[in-house]
């Protein structure tokens, strides 16, 4: 049986990412669960585990990975870092044809390297099988109660950045003091609305069904979590069907309006299409009655369906004010300003626990039709380049973009 090499590259795209792939535990668990596989880590003075760490669970950690034939990496690697004739796992952020990123395709394609993008990677119900969106709602959800408190003046909570691990980010929960007419709104399931419900269900806020929220009094803090046809409705008769809304979206409206109304906080955690309807406009929150305060938008789509999201915020800088009545950028602590928390890296802030989170999966759902059978063709649909230099079947969409033509 030869020997398969898998290098764990070094994170090399500005701003730095500090998450890995996998922990070291779980390169030795890879190691052990196949008998073939050698692992080697290459040196960084960034990475969340050190490569002390690695050393001492005896993983070769070095500089050179030329020996290696997969390579494993979180974010972008940088065109002059990529190895020509390798198989690289890594968000490439190229399926999309982002234009920043038309570059690097060519640069791989160029390199004759065979890219799986994680993004890609579905089961055979076309479900996505791996990515850091629990974390991204886990940090989202927490930033938004941080983002409350400083807003209301009721308490203060550690950053989650300052936090060593999500054991202390719960700890940090216990400080929170919500009245008893609080009314918080989530949308949006999946990994994102999952991971930011375990933050939300950890305090004393009572879950609500959507009908109580509006029309129910409430005698202490509640919730609710709406699912896609719980805020949109079609324009002619104010139904819903789901694969009408997803085919033809354009014959839907919002109605998040009447959330607004009754909500202090908002946490936004949906997907959401461009073709799709704006979900909380800036009249709804130019409403007299709107009583959203803080709007912690996880998703985080740019002059998009969220209309306080007017540009992404930064980690140690997380959130700004938004005039309703300007549309403009203000202090949050500003009367009528509501405070927006729009982190586009959400993960980066609990990086250990969301490196040991994606490398779970890594281990559970992607290494075993990786290295072996593959009935569901998982691998093959997740590949956008192959070692010929050419674009995989399912990506040959990609070629009008690569010659700069859409």
């Amino acid at each position: 049986m030869s020997i398969i090499h898998i290098g764990i590259i070094r994170e090399g795209k500005t701003p730095p990412d500090f998450r890995v792939p996998l922990s070291p535990a779980q390169c030795l668990q890879l190691e052990k669960q196949y008998q073939n596989i050698k692992v080697t880590v290459q040196t960084s003075p960034i990475r969340c585990f050190s490569d002390e760490k690695y050393a001492e669970l005896g993983l070769s950690v070095q500089e050179d990975l030329s020996h290696c034939d997969i390579l494993l990496g979180v974010k972008e690697v940088p065109k002059d870092q990529l190895i020509a004739g390798k198989t690289y796992l890594f968000f490439s952020h190229t399926f999309k044809k982002q234009p920043y990123n038309r570059a690097l395709l060519q640069e791989i394609l160029d390199k004759k390297i065979r890219l799986i993008d994680y993004e890609v990677l579905k089961d055979a119900n076309n479900k996505r099988i791996i990515g850091f969106g629990r974390y991204a709602g886990v940090v989202g959800a927490y930033n938004a109660f941080l983002t409350y408190g400083l807003k209301t003046g009721a308490y203060n909570l550690k950053p989650a950045h300052l936090c060593h691990d999500r054991k202390e980010v719960e700890a940090e929960l216990k400080k929170v003091v919500l009245p008893a007419d609080f009314k918080l709104v989530l949308t949006g399931y999946g990994r994102v609305g999952n991971g930011a419900r375990e933050i939300v269900k950890l305090l004393a806020i009572k879950e609500v069904d959507p009908e109580a929220y509006l029309q129910e009094q409430h005698h202490e803090a509640v919730f609710t979590h709406l699912d896609t046809h719980q805020y949109f409705c079609r324009k002619s008769d104010a139904g819903f069907d789901k694969s009408e809304f997803y085919t033809q979206p354009e014959l839907y409206q919002s109605n998040f309006g009447a959330y607004a109304l009754q909500s202090n906080v908002y946490i936004p955690c949906h997907f959401w299409s461009s073709k799709s309807p704006f979900i909380l406009t800036q009249q709804m929150l130019q409403d007299p009655a709107c009583q959203l305060q803080v709007v912690a938008d996880v998703s985080c789509d740019i002059a998009g369906p969220i209309a306080c999201t007017i540009r992404p915020s930064k980690i140690g800088a997380s959130m700004y004010g938004y005039d309703p009545k300007t549309g403009q950028e203000v202090d949050l602590l500003q009367a009528g300003a509501i405070a927006v928390m729009a982190v586009d890296n959400l993960p980066c802030e609990l990086s250990k626990d969301a490196a040991e989170d994606f490398g779970s999966e890594l281990l559970k759902a992607v290494f075993p039709v990786l290295l072996g059978p593959d009935p569901d063709q998982i691998i093959f649909r997740g590949t956008q380049t192959t070692l010929a230099g050419e674009l995989n079947e399912p990506f040959t969409y990609l070629q009008p973009y690569l010659e700069g033509l859409e």
